[in-house]
């Protein structure tokens, strides 16, 4: 999926979210979505434990691959939703952050490509 499949992915959910939160004005919905996420973290974090054998056995048969996957496809996209409901250009804070952190380590810009 490219970029821009995803960011229309992602404003499209945000206003089925909307609508499924009736409506509601544009901090509760972005309280809603935090509190999302943060579910969506936790299920991410027990994921890990199971995927790394630190859960007690019966609730290790309920951990694959593919719902580690899922976890963090979640995590993302509720990410995302939040970022976008906030008003952020997430491409514009992504390449100001790998800045900042090339600074910091003293990399050149482009050290990756």
């Amino acid at each position: 999926m490219e970029l821009k499949e995803l960011t229309k992915f992602i404003q499209k959910e945000g206003e089925r979210l909307k609508s499924f939160y009736n409506n509601c004005d544009n901090e509760k919905m972005i309280l809603a979505i935090t509190v999302k996420l943060n579910e969506e973290v936790g299920e991410l974090c027990q994921e890990v434990l199971g995927n790394l054998k630190f859960l007690r056995k019966e609730k290790l048969d309920k951990h694959t691959p593919e719902t580690l996957k899922e976890e963090f496809a979640d995590v993302i996209i509720t990410s995302l939703i939040l970022v976008n409901q906030m008003g952020i250009d997430i491409e514009q804070a992504i390449e100001e952050k790998i800045e900042k952190i090339n600074k910091r380590n003293n990399l050149p810009k482009d050290w990756w490509k």
